[in-house]
């Protein structure tokens, strides 16, 4: 597999953070959200970052911060609404599932409603690309996961996802970066060899192997006086 990859423009990205636009989380949800926030791995965010930029061609302006929490701002505003996505998942497909980029939702607007309205059709464009992909919906994530950035962790997983299927196609011309997608290790037995199966007996089952009374005394010697 060879790395090239080709010079291109990706449109506008559109400077409304959606996760300012709703009420802040209380109780039981903020606990949970905090909780996934706190498996936000920087190093991967990053790596994620740097792979879709070299599959766009696409200087992303990527910044390295030492704060978890701003890499996780800084990942958001990258991605947040879905263009650069889009971008990305349209460089592994085939030719015949091509996007496309003439469609209104990536056209620019500067009206927020319509603007958030594309912004998430164009986050589901990705999501049903991906599907389509073959990742599996465990490995994917929901519109709002990214569009109200309640789960930037399931962002990351879909990305590394997408590149490990990636991996393991021939028209694949990327980086080798992510871990080798495991392959099937069908094992086949003769009916002889199963047949002897049969005559053993499983250590599930218990042993006495080794098993003996020697040296052990139950109760106490009975005296007899006469």
């Amino acid at each position: 597999m060879s790395c090239q990859t080709s010079q291109q423009q990706v449109p506008g990205i559109y400077n409304i953070n959606m996760a300012n636009l709703r009420a802040p989380k209380s109780g039981l949800a903020r606990d949970e959200e905090v909780k996934i926030d706190a498996t936000f791995d920087p190093k991967e965010a990053y790596k994620c970052l740097k792979w879709l930029e070299t599959m766009i061609g696409h200087d992303l302006q990527i910044v390295i911060h030492e704060d978890k929490k701003l890499v996780m701002n800084h990942f958001y505003d990258l991605l947040k609404d879905g263009t650069v996505l889009c971008r990305f998942i349209d460089t592994v497909l085939p030719q015949d599932r091509k996007l496309d980029f003439s469609v209104k939702a990536f056209q620019p607007t500067n009206t927020v409603a319509f603007a958030s309205a594309r912004a998430r059709e164009r986050i589901g464009i990705f999501l049903e690309k991906v599907r389509e992909y073959g990742i599996s919906g465990t490995s994917s994530f929901q519109t709002d996961y990214l569009y109200e950035r309640t789960n930037l962790v399931q962002v990351c997983t879909c990305i590394r996802a997408i590149g490990i299927e990636a991996q393991t196609r021939s028209d694949y011309h990327g980086p080798c970066i992510w871990p080798k997608k495991a392959t099937e290790n069908k094992r086949s037995f003769s009916e002889e060899q199963l047949q002897a199966s049969k005559q053993t007996i499983s250590l599930q089952y218990g042993t006495n192997v080794g098993a003996s009374q020697a040296g052990l005394s139950f109760g106490k010697q009975r005296m007899i006086i006469d």
